[in-house]
């Protein structure tokens, strides 16, 4: 990585830029512009996450950088976190969004400010950049969204398929330790306390308010950008990554947005000049050619740039971690028009997904009944430590789930796109899932995981209005597996594995019982094979880093244990984000959580711990939260129970316990 220190702009930093609302509300920002007399377009990035402590390590890599080539950066805390007032109800409620759009006016209203605006952000940024921009704000001209979604029902970090994810419990958890910290006495005085107070007592927690909404409503329809594409005006640049649990965000933009451009490397859920695994690129030069093509109308060509350029994966060994993952880069043109074709292939009776389609293909019965456990060779779903968390092994659960093979390759196949399957069954039970995932299968036998699908089958018809199933009845269901570019090498074999468990990516079922499979079929996008690069992108190149002392290093583990007396199974994931000292203003933060989930043979024994604490001190200042939230269910509601503890030294300054339980509804 290339750290630039010489810039054609000198830089002026405001570290607590105050932004008043038309409520009276104020927020804070840190605001970095060229020390120049003439003004310059704005890059607006609005976040919860705290700019004096949580995200500043990426920001001082990348603001300055933006600065320094001729743009005003502004990155705002939103109401209810850092030193910014007010109180945060929920994630991209109207109040949020209407802010952001409040904040565009602000700074349009600027002499620094040509009115020209960028919004940027990854994840929770990335998401309200699509969203503010389909309440199309005066001057907003251009966005760059990093690792979000057009769905946030059908392709969140809540519900898949209609599934429940574990990570809808998991966020809850991370967002009610993260809001729990105070602002810092340093920039708002003695009122700090009673802020943090104010906030503490009004701090929700949001599974509650998620697991009111098990099906597609409006509640999740809010937000949702797809429900009118024609709301985004705005140049829109798309970017994620393999490794990312919203992969699939970038192809929908293309496809329904004229002129957006989408970029996929093999990354987690990070901005990708410092992402992993490698390769990565040149990002911020990227997003320099984007700005200044539409902010400031310089021709850079971006127009004419590829619809998609995609790393293309090459196999390798399932690990839990890779810091470089080889292939090549891959250039589509048009997306609409790609060549791309379908390739398809129906499953059989001996297991195997047969490349000539008969012109009536026979019917069959294979059973499935996956045990609660399976599911745990999945990795994390939003991989994000550069650790242990991608997917390893898959013959574990390929054991237990129906495993359709195909022949040998007999040449390289390049999968690029989302695969779509087709299945007939007959379930056993009122409600029940399938999770389909597709394996690159080794000579020796190794499952490597290519990608994968889930559906909750009682939403085989209708996320809005899904209907219990008849036991014994059989049913046609469809699911496009998440898109994908992969090299699959000659001598290997293409699996295709369908399993009615998925722990603890996926909530088991209320009524967990097996299926029978029927019938049906894969289509596979398959790729004209890709010889020499097709794209070349910078390499990265950033600011000066972050200045800070590490007080205790980051650390993070994974572990696995099977009790072989009864059967329970536990994953546990440890981390330690260290602890680090602002070199500048003095303030070291630091945080930690340990996950537990543990699943007996009963899929009603499935239960899920939490805990979380952070940590944030200054001289004679020291103050910490720790957290801690359980989650477990019966046949009939899901249940959770959340207690947050807020302590100044070592006296507690704060605390409450709130439970809740929520029908379950055909999940």
């Amino acid at each position: 990585m290339n750290i630039r220190t010489d810039f054609p702009f000198k830089i002026a930093v405001t570290e607590d830029q105050r932004i008043t609302l038309p409520d009276g509300t104020d927020l804070s920002a840190r605001l970095w512009r060229p020390e120049s007399q003439e003004p310059v377009p704005l890059i607006l990035e609005f976040l919860p996450y705290r700019k004096r402590d949580g995200t500043i390590a990426r920001d001082e890599m990348m603001h300055p950088w933006y600065a320094g080539h001729g743009y005003a950066c502004l990155r705002v805390d939103m109401r209810g976190n850092g030193e910014s007032g007010g109180l945060m109800e929920d994630e991209y409620t109207a109040q949020e969004l209407q802010d952001a759009c409040d904040v565009i006016a602000w700074a349009r209203a600027q002499p620094w400010c040509t009115g020209k605006v960028g919004m940027q952000g990854i994840s929770w940024g990335g998401f309200n950049a699509l969203q503010v921009a389909a309440l199309q704000p005066e001057g907003l001209e251009a966005i760059i969204t990093i690792c979000s979604t057009v769905d946030r029902y059908a392709d969140d970090i809540h519900y898949k398929g209609g599934c429940l994810l574990g990570e809808n419990f998991g966020w809850a958890s991370q967002m009610w330790s993260y809001s729990s910290r105070p602002p810092d006495p340093a920039l708002v005085g003695d009122q700090w306390r009673e802020m943090w107070r104010a906030r503490l007592e009004a701090q929700p927690f949001l599974l509650s308010t998620w697991l009111r909404h098990q099906h597609r409503d409006a509640y999740w329809e809010h937000g949702s950008v797809c429900e009118d594409y024609s709301r985004l005006k705005a140049k829109v640049l798309s970017v994620g990554g393999w490794a990312d649990g919203y992969r699939n965000t970038i192809a929908h933009l293309v496809e329904n947005v004229p002129g957006t451009k989408g970029i996929v490397g093999p990354w987690n859920h990070k901005y990708p000049f410092y992402a992993g695994p490698e390769p990565r690129i040149g990002f911020l030069q990227e997003a320099k050619r984007w700005w200044d093509r539409w902010l400031k109308g310089i021709e850079t060509g971006v127009e004419d740039d590829p619809d998609m350029r995609l790393w293309l994966m090459y196999s390798l060994r399932p690990k839990p971690w890779f810091d470089a993952r080889p292939g090549q880069w891959i250039a589509e043109p048009d997306w609409t028009q790609t060549e791309i074709k379908s390739q398809s292939f129906v499953l059989t009776q001996d297991g195997s997904l047969n490349a000539e389609l008969p012109t009536a293909p026979r019917p069959f019965e294979i059973y499935v009944n996956s045990p609660a456990h399976c599911g745990a060779a999945a990795g994390e779903f939003f991989p994000f430590a550069f650790d242990a968390e991608l997917p390893v092994d898959q013959r574990q659960d390929d054991a237990f789930s129906a495993c359709f093979d195909a022949d040998v390759a007999q040449e390289e196949c390049d999968i690029v796109g989302a695969p779509n399957v087709r299945l007939r069954l007959t379930p056993e039970g009122e409600t029940g899932l399938v999770a389909v995932r597709l394996t690159d299968v080794f000579p020796d036998g190794t499952s490597a995981m290519i990608t994968w699908g889930y559906l909750n089958l009682c939403h085989h018809e209708s996320h809005a209005s899904p209907e219990a199933l008849t036991p014994g009845a059989p049913i046609d269901v469809t699911l496009t597996l998440d898109q994908i570019a992969y090299r699959l090498p000659a001598g290997h074999r293409l699996r295709l594995a369908v399993s009615t468990q998925y722990w603890p990516t996926l909530w088991p079922p209320a009524h967990a019982k097996g299926l029978t499979i029927t019938g049906g079929a894969l289509s596979l996008p398959v790729r004209p094979t890709a010889t020499d690069a097709e794209w070349r992108f910078e390499p990265p190149e950033t600011s000066p880093p972050w200045d800070h002392e590490v007080l205790r290093a980051a650390s993070y583990a994974r572990d696995q244990h099977v009790d072989m007396r009864t059967g329970t199974q536990t994953l546990r994931f440890t981390m330690d984000n260290g602890l680090n000292r602002d070199l500048a203003h003095g303030l070291a933060s630091g945080s930690g959580s340990v996950e537990t989930w543990t699943i007996g043979e009963d899929p009603l024994s499935a239960q899920a711990e939490i805990t979380w604490e952070q940590e944030l001190r200054r001289d004679d200042w020291d103050v910490r939260t720790q957290t801690s939230s359980n989650f477990w269910c019966d046949a009939t509601h899901f249940h959770f129970k959340a207690t947050l503890t807020a302590y100044i030294g070592d006296d507690v300054f704060f605390e409450k316990t709130l439970t809740d339980a929520i029908p379950r509804d055909l999940i």
